[in-house]
């Protein structure tokens, strides 16, 4: 996973199209069209890796968008990791078993754990586990709930447990185009020998390389490709 580094672009989806929230919240989103279609655009580009979020699976606590992701599964044959709604293991399972290389599990982890271990078992390489965090503090169901956890303690704690990989959303800067915060990060980074995915607040080519050299594995990058502050094939050479 993620020999080298990467840029994996994000397709966000919200009631069946291609959505970008600012921090997170309702009523932020700019839509991009449909899902398929971004998919194909990113891996026509180069992508090797897809994120995709069902969002509004995020926020509601159960899968809202399958029949978008269903077609983005048949359409592009790259490796996809997938989260949001998935809070149980039968659900993980079934996206696995259905061609999903990678199920992100955020809050069904944090009220779960034994949940990331059990899948790890069956499912080697097949869990990320999703750490978003907020004001410092990993947030669950769609970012509107406090934990209390540490970013870095709670990444530790996953890798234990068999997670394959960390997804880390600074929630501060997402969206925002403003830039990333390493601090945060780097302590995640420092904290595991699993591979971290950064996420949130890219803005330049810049971003991406600071990024990698904190020692992310890989970034995901959503409103600045979908925005045109530059282009897939720019990260990937930067």
């Amino acid at each position: 996973m993620f020999p080298e580094f990467e840029v994996v672009p994000a397709v966000d989806m919200q009631d069946g199209e291609v959505v970008q929230l600012v921090q997170g919240e309702r009523g932020t989103e700019k839509t991009y069209g449909d899902p398929v279609e971004a998919a194909r655009r990113w891996v026509d580009a180069g992508a090797e890796t897809l994120h995709l979020v069902d969002l509004g699976g995020a926020f509601e606590g159960e899968r809202k968008n399958a029949p978008a992701v269903d077609a983005v599964l048949d359409a592009v044959d790259v490796p996809l990791q997938l989260g949001g709604g998935i809070r149980t293991a039968d659900d993980a399972r079934d996206l696995l078993d259905r061609g999903v290389d990678r199920v992100i599990l955020g809050t069904a982890a944090v009220e779960n754990p034994d949940i990331v271990a059990e899948l790890a078992a069956d499912y080697p390489g097949g869990v990320m586990v999703s750490l978003d965090a907020k004001d410092g503090e990993v947030v669950v169901s769609g970012w509107t709930e406090g934990t209390g956890l540490d970013p870095a303690e709670a990444a530790a704690r996953y890798e234990e447990l068999g997670a394959a990989a960390i997804l880390f959303t600074d929630v501060d800067v997402e969206g925002q185009l403003e830039g990333v915060h390493l601090e945060t990060t780097s302590a995640v980074v420092d904290a595991v020998d699993i591979p971290v995915v950064a996420s949130g607040g890219v803005a330049s080519l810049d971003d991406v390389r600071a990024l990698r050299e904190a020692g992310a594995a890989a970034t995901v990058v959503g409103t600045a490709l979908y925005e045109g502050r530059f282009t897939l094939e720019e990260a990937m050479e930067a």
